[in-house]
């Protein structure tokens, strides 16, 4: 049975801006993945792109701002059966949140990460976000950008996510195919998700987008997929993503840069440690007995840890 994953509120961003499609792309990749609600969980930080979980009919939270990969991390790690999905914009990801995105690629947690990279803070009125390039004066901003740009891609591929892509907002089934391959991915994926925003970024509108992009996957010769566990397979795919992941101007590539699929999760690394960490994972442990009473007495815990003089 499908079900529904929108809600009644009313859609309020702006007419024409790329959340919609991203939206749109979302709802449809999660009802052919034939899963219940319940079985997701969809987070998001600060800025327009954070009302996503208010209209997807799933469990989810809106959090605070740069902060969106730790709560989804949490939550992952506390019941690793959930498809995770932590939505944030370009600002809220790779600004105030760019320390917790380098350390995603670390960890590798099995979840899907968004990035509604659209080159400014379109909720407070159209400032620069780390995405836009030296020089360009949108109509949000005074004078001309004075600082250089942040290459999501490449950052992602150099921190070491192991699933890579970049999608177009307004190609919603091409957004929804590489959501999917996203989510089935096991480690944590990235998708630069490109999107314009018709109220401050006069610059990258969607027919400038449209006029520049092109498909990896049109290409007979392309293979992103590392085939098999050694350094030297590895390398070489990553080489050739860098190298594309590079191209921004006249030509701009869409799809799946990198995958590796040989790498562990960091759900698998605990398992490696805690054997029954997936069938009894810390969301469904017990905390307290038959009678009520904690299950860990921290007095002792503590207790063993004092420092005797």
């Amino acid at each position: 049975m499908a079900h529904n994953y929108r809600t009644d509120l009313w859609v309020d961003w702006c007419p024409g801006c790329g959340d919609f499609g991203i939206l749109a792309a979302l709802q449809q990749s999660m009802t052919e993945m034939n899963k219940k609600p319940e079985d997701f969980a969809i987070f998001s930080g600060i800025g327009c792109s954070a009302k996503t979980p208010h209209y997807i009919n799933a469990p989810g939270m809106h959090t605070l701002h740069g902060r969106v990969i730790p709560f989804a991390s949490g939550v992952k790690l506390a019941n690793p059966n959930l498809t995770v999905i932590a939505d944030g914009g370009d600002g809220d990801l790779l600004s105030i949140g760019a320390g917790h995105f380098v350390a995603a690629g670390r960890r590798n947690v099995d979840m899907t990460i968004i990035i509604h990279n659209n080159g400014v803070y379109g909720l407070t009125k159209g400032q620069a976000s780390p995405t836009l390039a030296r020089g360009e004066k949108t109509k949000g901003l005074q004078r001309p950008n004075i600082l250089d740009s942040l290459n999501p891609v490449a950052l992602a591929l150099t921190v070491g996510y192991t699933f890579v892509a970049r999608a177009f907002s307004f190609d919603v089934k091409n957004t929804k195919d590489i959501i999917m391959k996203a989510v089935k991915h096991r480690g944590t994926s990235v998708i630069d998700l490109l999107q314009p925003c018709p109220t401050y970024n006069d610059i990258n509108t969607k027919e400038w987008y449209e006029q520049r992009v092109y498909y990896l996957d049109k290409d007979p010769s392309w293979d992103p997929v590392v085939k098999e566990a050694t350094s030297e397979a590895s390398e070489q795919k990553y080489l050739q993503a860098i190298q594309k992941s590079l191209e921004w101007g006249d030509k701009i590539p869409l799809g799946v840069l990198y995958q590796n699929d040989f790498v562990p999760s960091f759900g698998d690394r605990i398992a490696d440690h805690i054997t029954n960490y997936f069938e009894v994972p810390p969301a469904l442990s017990p905390i307290v007995n038959s009678e009520g009473q904690p299950v860990a007495r921290m007095e002792k815990i503590f207790t063993d840890r004092l420092i005797k003089r």
